[in-house]
């Protein structure tokens, strides 16, 4: 028989030749995801460091929202004039926030939150030293603008250096050090300006802020993963239409821009509240009320976990289902209930920016900064609104009329959440991939 014809071995002498060996397929391994992650090299650091500029930015940002019954009694101003202390910053920031977005793409995120902080806080030193309401908005207005560097730099530095499954928390961490830092300035400041007058009082609040931004320097981690992009106008118009564009980043700026309109124009107000009937409550125990801000704190912590469980749509439902009950329930005249509505709302609002913000950073893929940009410019205009239309709703109904705009502002969150179910809906069974 023919060994070549039926396949068999063939031989040499008395031995039998064996086939040679299969290749050994050594397979190639992934490339390692170097972001970072809880747990891993530099991710504590970093969030040391951006919940430090968290609570810088709100110190400064807020420092004189607790003390606008004192400022309106040495200027003999209105409250609705008043207002405009708080409003003429998240105005300026609203205004800058985008410009500044845009320097980060090409400088980097790290370089222009840094300046951005060494400007606020150098502003916020000169602040005690305004000579008139005038002059006192104006710094106001430059130290918010200053501050526009900073939000939207620090959400796209965590999308471009923190892996996708810990950004919602990784937000919500610096979200956090927002909460305290709102809270804490406006306590120090009430019990400082009890006993010292405002002026001292946002002083405190601005050296807080040097040593904040110090160690928010020396802690942040060098980032990995940023490429420089262009300066050129036409290249940042064009990816700022494209965010427009979107309907689901269109949601989400609303979203948040209503969440703060609703906290904005409460925490105004508040003040004017607590220290009038039939409260009557002095300065430092009014700045007391904002340890609720702990609240906030926790609220923004837990919003990874909460989208979780029940998924984008379902927190945004909850977190304005808290709101919405926090704003009826203060509308008690019993100091508990008060401060339980403030509670409330306070989880509510955090929340619901947590999960709104960090969802903007997953749904951009390219000009990160810009979409983040755009959502703290709708934020912060929500918030110069909120402060504005507060007071004048307060000056012309009390706290009825703030809290009737709050739930108007509710209101737009469960029904642009409600249309976005809808068109997720509609999408998915047009084409369930492009749905997902």
């Amino acid at each position: 028989m023919n060994p070549a014809s039926t396949g068999a071995s063939t031989t040499v002498g008395a031995a039998t030749a064996v086939p040679a060996p299969a290749p050994v397929r050594i397979p190639t391994p992934a490339a390692a995801d170097t972001r970072m992650s809880p747990g891993g090299p530099g991710y504590r650091r970093m969030s040391l460091a951006l919940f430090l500029a968290g609570v810088a930015t709100f110190a400064l940002l807020y420092s004189t929202q607790a003390l606008l019954p004192l400022i309106s009694a040495e200027f003999g101003v209105a409250a609705s004039e008043a207002s405009w202390t708080v409003a003429a910053a998240t105005g300026g920031l609203a205004l800058f926030v985008l410009p500044m977005s845009a320097l980060s793409e090409r400088f980097g995120r790290r370089a222009v939150m840094t300046a951005s902080l060494a400007v606020a806080v150098c502003v916020g030193l000169l602040v005690p030293f305004a000579p008139s309401l005038g002059a006192l908005v104006a710094l106001r207005a430059v130290q918010g603008a200053a501050l526009a560097g900073l939000p939207a730099s620090a959400t796209a530095y965590l999308a471009e250096e923190v892996r996708p499954r810990a950004l919602v928390t990784a937000i919500g961490l610096f979200v956090a050090g927002n909460s305290v830092g709102g809270m804490s300035g406006r306590v120090i400041t009430g019990w400082v300006a009890q006993l010292c007058g405002w002026r001292v009082a946002v002083g405190v609040v601005g050296l807080i802020a040097v040593a904040c931004a110090v160690a928010f320097r020396l802690l942040l981690p060098v980032p990995r993963h940023f490429r420089p992009g262009s300066l050129r106008p036409r290249v940042l118009a064009r990816t700022v239409r494209g965010h427009l564009a979107d309907p689901l980043l269109r949601r989400l700026f609303a979203i948040g821009a209503l969440f703060m309109t609703v906290f904005g124009g409460v925490y105004t107000v508040i003040g004017y509240r607590l220290t009038g009937a039939p409260f009557g409550l002095p300065q430092g125990v009014v700045g007391s009320i904002f340890l609720v801000y702990l609240v906030g704190t926790v609220s923004a912590s837990a919003a990874g976990r909460l989208v979780g469980r029940l998924g984008r749509r379902g927190a945004l439902y909850l977190a304005g289902g808290a709101t919405a009950a926090g704003l009826l329930v203060s509308l008690a005249g019993s100091l508990p209930l008060v401060l339980l509505g403030l509670v409330l709302v306070t989880a509510g609002f955090f929340a619901g920016h947590a999960v709104a913000s960090s969802a903007v950073g997953r749904t951009a893929t390219t000009g990160r900064a810009q979409a983040a940009a755009l959502y703290q410019s709708a934020y912060y205009v929500g918030s110069s609104a909120g402060s504005t239309v507060g007071a004048v709703a307060f000056h012309a109904g009390g706290w009825a009329g703030t809290v009737g705009i709050g739930l108007l502002a509710v209101l737009g969150v469960v029904t642009i959440t409600a249309l976005g179910t809808r068109a997720a809906r509609v999408a998915a069974r047009r084409s369930p991939v492009a749905a997902c």
